[in-house]
């Protein structure tokens, strides 16, 4: 009888650590999760310039947007199945044509906007490269519009007075970090005010 109830002593006490040591790795997920929010809610409140930031690669590694101190770029938030999908073909011939003069467009996939970017990065990565070859830069999905989950990329970006409305919206950011100009998605890469605002941006000290 004694041993028939240290047995079941023993199972609840089992029981009950392993509902302990859960309950702790949960809460060291949420504060470490919390804490990462809270670092890049400060990278973003904190930059005085697009190129203060980090962010991620397409496929998770670490990015540091410092690497285009200097340069022109042109911010894009990208999406595979969006009626403007096609304009990958111009912005990246617009990135051939001027990557070796101090230029580059940046892809955030996003699937804010009639949930057309739903891939995972991989199935992103694979459509880019299969479908448009896409070489320029591509960063881990974003979300664009206001609100506690907005990343800290776009609320950056927003602080310019301007957010998407649509995917393929464009930001052009000068060799300083600063935003310049603001096209919507309709502005295709071979438009021509677009062409000339990278042209001034590209002169620019």
């Amino acid at each position: 009888m004694w041993a028939l109830y240290a047995s079941r002593n023993e199972l609840q006490m089992n029981a009950y650590s392993a509902m302990m040591y859960r309950m702790m790795r949960i809460s060291i997920f949420a504060m470490m999760s919390l804490t990462l929010a809270f670092a890049a809610a400060a990278s973003a409140a904190g930059a005085t310039s697009f190129y203060d930031m980090k962010t991620q690669t397409l496929l998770g590694k670490p990015a540091d947007l410092g690497d285009y101190r200097g340069k022109v770029t042109l911010v894009v938030n990208v999406a595979s199945y969006c009626g403007y999908t096609p304009q990958y073909k111009g912005l990246e011939a617009l990135h051939r044509e001027l990557k070796d003069k101090g230029f580059a467009v940046l892809g955030f996939p996003s699937n804010d906007f009639g949930e057309q970017e739903p891939g995972s990065a991989e199935e992103i990565a694979t459509f880019c490269k299969r479908t448009y070859d896409v070489t320029f830069p591509m960063f881990s999905k974003v979300v664009t519009k206001s609100g506690r989950d907005q990343s800290p990329v776009y609320s950056y970006l927003g602080a310019s007075g301007h957010l998407p409305a649509w995917n393929f919206a464009k930001y052009l950011i000068g060799k300083d970090g600063r935003v310049r100009a603001f096209f919507p998605s309709e502005v295709t890469p071979e438009d021509p005010a677009l062409r000339r605002a990278i042209a001034d941006a590209m002169k620019a000290n």
